[in-house]
């Protein structure tokens, strides 16, 4: 997808071996105020990713251990979201999937703005419900539903290469430097 549809950099996993992967669910909240975070834990589906557009807010989380505990009890796929959480060591316990921009002691209120299940910028990418989030240590990315046969395609096809590439070159010093007179000419 030549790099265009992954979050940005700043939102990675609460712990480095986390992986998730999944419909997105998405939350549009207004910063500081999660009632719409509870809502869509309440409406989506098991194996729902909750992807949620805090609008890069560091200031309060989104939610603590015990929200993200409610979407573990329910089955969710993980939560990514464009703010931090809290409740670092708890939600670390839970073995459950959060991407986020960090962490903070700052609790969110319940005024009860936002929505939920509709298109959402989250990390600087647009993502639309149902579109499929992928996330492990390097980040996240959003593969949109009309083209996401072509992409599992296209990135099978790349993988094959990758590995027989890496089978033909590594491990043979001659081979690396065949490759690198290569691709540096």
């Amino acid at each position: 997808m030549n790099g265009l549809n992954n979050l940005h950099s700043s939102i990675k996993p609460l712990k480095t071996n986390d992986k998730l992967i999944g419909r997105a669910y998405t939350v549009k909240m207004p910063v500081g105020d999660n009632v719409a975070v509870l809502k869509a834990i309440r409406t989506a589906k098991a194996g729902n990713v909750l992807v949620v557009d805090a609008k890069g807010d560091t200031y309060r989380g989104i939610a603590g251990d015990f929200v993200i505990g409610m979407a573990k009890t329910l089955n969710l796929g993980g939560l990514v979201a464009d703010g931090v959480i809290r409740d670092l060591e708890g939600s670390k316990n839970l073995e459950f999937p959060v991407f986020c921009k960090g962490t903070t002691v700052a609790a969110c209120g319940k005024a009860g703005g936002g929505k939920i299940n509709v298109p959402i910028s989250c990390g600087g990418t647009a993502i639309n419900p149902g579109d499929i989030i992928a996330g492990d240590a390097d980040g996240v990315v959003v593969i949109p539903r009309p083209i996401e046969q072509d992409v599992l395609k296209e990135a099978l096809k790349k993988l094959e290469l990758d590995n027989e590439r890496a089978k033909n070159i590594l491990g043979n010093p001659e081979a690396v430097k065949k490759y690198l007179n290569d691709v540096l000419s």
